[in-house]
């Protein structure tokens, strides 16, 4: 375990990659690497709540992904809707607060519905803040922020020298929680692939080659750990940092 006197992320923003990788390794099908991925998730999120993170946002189908074979994005969606139905009232017992980002009118009606369901059963849960990013694009997020602060500005709600960072920050998804202290990858790859664009600007950013299906609680270990070793400066320079930590 992570040492308990070095600092812990409050929120961590997760990138599941590698479980069709993972299958293939293993001369199976891709549907055997997202169901594995699945269980993985199940783990990291009861593994955040016990370390009393606060909040952990997970990308599970990016607006890209739709270019994928149509069987998998079917088994995606249907893996996704059998998840929702199957660990809510869990989630629920254990205190924790489910939200979706990302736009939500590709999908079907029955899994729009289950959506809504969990977010409106978890509401008031006070524990771990899970929210799961579906149909989700930086980009489009950052447009569509842009876009709602048009419409206030043509209807004189808003004057253009108001649209201000934080102002900003509260129109773009996400803004229910802070932003990530930690971003982990997994698979390999070593970018963000328009992943919270405007979330990650001073997160800490930690990739491992491990795929996601092996990723475990000494994964999740190593990555407090490369956190805890980072010396955080927001623009400042280190000798302030550690006056101000004096």
């Amino acid at each position: 375990m992570v040492n308990s006197k070095n600092p812990q992320p409050k929120h961590v923003a997760v990138i599941m990659d590698g479980n069709g990788r993972w299958a293939k390794n293993r001369g199976l099908p891709r549907a055997a690497g997202h169901q594995s991925g699945f269980r993985t998730t199940r783990d990291l999120v009861e593994a955040c709540a016990r370390r009393k993170v606060e909040a952990l946002t997970l990308f599970a189908f990016s607006s890209e992904n739709w270019a994928r074979p149509e069987q998998e994005v079917g088994l995606l969606m249907d893996l996704f809707l059998r998840g929702l139905k199957s660990e809510v009232s869990k989630l629920h017992e254990n205190n924790v607060c489910i939200s979706f980002i990302g736009e939500r009118s590709a999908f079907s009606t029955k899994l729009r519905d289950e959506m809504h369901s969990a977010e409106s059963t978890t509401k008031n849960n006070t524990g771990l803040q899970l929210t799961v990013a579906v149909n989700y694009g930086g980009r489009w997020d950052i447009v569509d922020a842009a876009k709602r602060l048009a419409e206030q500005v043509k209807a004189g709600e808003l004057e253009p020298d108001q649209i201000t960072a934080d102002k900003f920050s509260s129109t773009v998804t996400l803004s229910h929680v802070s932003d990530p202290d930690l971003f982990i990858r997994t698979g390999g790859e070593k970018r963000i692939s328009n992943y919270l664009l405007w979330h990650l600007a001073y997160t800490e950013l930690y990739f491992t080659d491990v795929l996601y299906p092996d990723f475990d609680d000494a994964e999740l270990d190593n990555a407090f750990e490369f956190y805890a070793g980072r010396q955080r400066r927001f623009g400042k320079t280190g000798d302030q940092v550690t006056d101000n930590h004096a």
